[in-house]
């Protein structure tokens, strides 16, 4: 009888060469590894949500001996949320509510962002760079130089002429210029390193299937 662990080693094998099978071509064997691949991963990640967010919550807060308001307040807000936006799919009536919630969702992360972003990435970038230009370092000169032109780069703001359209000024064409080249660097270089990522992936995966190969099948005797 089989154990758990060749059954684990002949479904992988098996759906590896389902995945593969893509490159003969979009076929049923293909879309039933992906629909396997996204119901697993989607019952796996209800079952971590539940086990490891929700029900700690409630413990914690609804639940929790002598809570406070405070502590009441908070284990609620995010259960009423989400009831919010659950009610736009029981009735048409429920999309005012569903809409403040979901502006509610976008304000709050927009702001949570925006925060990260500027304390998380832009103070520290300009403080590095102050040290780095005292200390006459390349990289903390071309790292805001870069930012900056590609931020001028999605300006669209011109000066329109007596005659015929808009134009830029010339030094923020030229900024402009330089912040696509940057851009095109940066894509560049996170399409080559997918690209490598990719084939590590694939060489990996054929080195899998070797090995599992010679595992799973038997192997003949000699003088059988």
């Amino acid at each position: 009888m089989a154990s758990v662990e060749q059954i684990g080693l002949w479904a992988s094998f098996l759906l590896t060469l389902m995945i593969f099978s893509y490159l003969l071509g979009d076929n049923f064997l293909y879309r039933l590894a992906v629909f396997i691949f996204a119901g697993v991963a989607a019952g796996y990640s209800a079952i971590v949500i539940w086990d490891g967010i929700l029900i700690p919550w409630i413990h914690d807060t609804l639940l929790a001996p002598n809570a406070t308001p405070e502590q009441l307040t908070l284990g609620a807000a995010p259960l009423l949320v989400g009831l919010l936006l659950l009610v736009r799919s029981w009735s048409a009536r429920g999309d005012g509510l569903s809409r403040l919630a979901l502006a509610l969702l976008i304000g709050v992360g927009t702001a949570v962002a925006l925060d990260g972003a500027i304390n998380g990435t832009l103070i520290p970038l300009l403080f590095d760079t102050g040290e780095g230009v005292v200390a006459g370092n390349l990289d903390s000169i071309l790292l805001p130089a870069g930012v900056i032109c590609t931020l001028v780069y999605f300006q669209y703001q011109a000066r329109r002429a007596p005659q015929g359209p808009g134009r830029r000024r010339r030094h923020i064409q030229l900024l402009a210029v330089l912040g696509q080249g940057v851009i095109v660097v940066t894509l560049g270089a996170i399409y080559g390193a997918a690209i490598l990522t990719s084939l590590t992936i694939f060489s990996e995966r054929l080195g899998f299937l070797v090995q599992q190969a010679q595992v799973l099948l038997p192997t003949p005797t000699p003088g059988a």
